[in-house]
């Protein structure tokens, strides 16, 4: 009977152990190097576990994962994974294992329950009952291959032999969850290449010594700029909220992914620039605004803009214009305006930083170009395969991740039993 060693407990380690197993003929553990599995997975969505999307369509889905223009970054790359194991299936082998999901209205998937327990208590059992040994606390620090096969080394210095072995060990992200990278050396030791690994899905830290007096204040829809001297401007529409430091939320992530390889720092700070009011062109916008003036011409500017705008933001705006915000709103003059319009749809900060130990997942990973996207397998070693974000690969919020760790899991322990 072949023996399949699976290092990392987490999404897609679990889900490649499922799948292995499954197939019969081959015994399959998991060494887990915390005292439980999935500990990412129970924090994820705050708790919730945002498990998959409710995007089906495979061709939008992969519209999810940044293309970067110096490399993939996985969308072509997680075609066949995704194909075979798309959202609707991932909803389908959970439900069917006892954990009735939702889709809520921005198409975020979670179990009914609102618990991530129960995501990983449904892994557990299937996993229990397909006979996989689990090993929680053992901590690997050597793989070799030795002819065909495997030699696993732990902590402890006891070694383990497998005939093939599945790295699921996650990236640099939330660390303390056990993501600590270690799956990088070992894929280097085995002969692979890794691509230069940054922070993704994080906050951006604003120079702006206004900002703090913002945090809180947030838009549903707004279309964020970075300026990016590397690859020029990355654009995202979507809701975002300021904080204490910066700017957060859904759209800030999307563009903390696209710039995860981009250099950010008070020397090399980089330009965020916000529309407001992303249907409405230059035009339309500032006859609004004049037609609002004609209506209210005795309003202060403050309390004028307070019809666009939150109140926080109102003041903001005027000293940025070098406008009075007591001014009566019918003496601006039609540069007034125009300033106005410009910042409304042009509202320019400076990015100095990204927050700190706080990115979701990491970008970089094992080089695809050294793996078979019809099986996981490497290239460069046989038997060795990949699963999740070890890999090159990460998507935006909203269960894109979740959704490639499945995946990649599922196709990497299906094809492994053919060894």
């Amino acid at each position: 009977m072949k023996k399949i060693i699976i290092i990392g407990g987490g999404a897609a380690g679990m889900m490649a152990a499922v799948m292995a197993a499954g197939q019969a003929k081959c015994a399959v553990s998991i060494f887990e190097k915390n005292a439980y599995l999935g500990a990412k997975v129970l924090i994820s969505g705050g708790g919730r576990c945002n498990l998959t999307t409710g995007i089906f369509d495979v061709k939008e889905l992969l519209k999810n994962y940044p293309l970067r223009r110096s490399t993939a970054r996985g969308a072509k790359f997680l075609m066949t994974a995704m194909f075979r194991f798309p959202p609707e299936k991932v909803m389908e082998w959970f439900e069917e294992h006892g954990v009735p999901l939702k889709i809520e209205k921005d198409l975020r998937v979670f179990p009914v329950s609102d618990n991530g327990k129960d995501i990983v208590s449904a892994l557990e059992k299937d996993l229990k009952s397909k006979g996989v040994e689990i090993l929680c606390n053992m901590a690997v620090t050597q793989i070799a291959k030795n002819g065909k096969q495997f030699t696993i080394t732990n902590k402890d210095g006891q070694a383990f032999i497998a005939d093939a072995i599945i790295l699921t060990t996650g990236g640099n992200a939330f660390r303390h969850t056990g993501s600590t990278g270690d799956g990088y050396a070992f894929a280097e030791a085995l002969g692979h290449t890794i691509t230069a690994l940054g922070p993704s899905l994080n906050s951006l830290v604003i120079a702006e010594k206004w900002v703090g007096a913002l945090a809180g204040v947030s838009f549903e829809k707004a279309k964020l700029t970075l300026g990016a001297p590397t690859f020029g401007a990355y654009e995202r529409i979507g809701s975002f909220v300021f904080t204490h430091r910066g700017v957060s939320g859904p759209a800030v992530f999307a563009l903390s992914s696209y710039a995860a390889h981009e250099p950010i720092s008070k020397k090399t700070p980089l330009k965020l620039t916000v529309d407001f009011f992303p249907d409405e062109k230059f035009e339309v916008l500032e006859l609004r605004i004049l037609n609002l003036i004609q209506k209210n011409p005795q309003k202060s500017l403050i309390n004028f803009l307070d019809i666009l705008l939150p109140k926080s933001l109102c003041g903001v705006v005027t000293k940025i214009a070098n406008i009075k915000g007591a001014a009566k709103a019918g003496a601006l003059t039609k540069e007034n305006r125009a300033t106005l319009t410009r910042l409304l749809k042009e509202f320019s900060m400076t990015v100095v930083d990204r927050s700190g130990g706080e990115e979701f997942v990491t970008a970089g990973g094992v080089n695809l170009s050294e793996i078979n996207t019809n099986t996981m397998e490497s290239k460069i070693c046989p038997g060795l395969y990949f699963a999740g974000e070890i890999m090159d690969v990460d998507g935006f919020t909203g269960g894109f991740n979740l959704q490639a760790a499945w995946a990649t899991g599922a196709l990497a322990g299906s094809s492994i039993i053919k060894l």
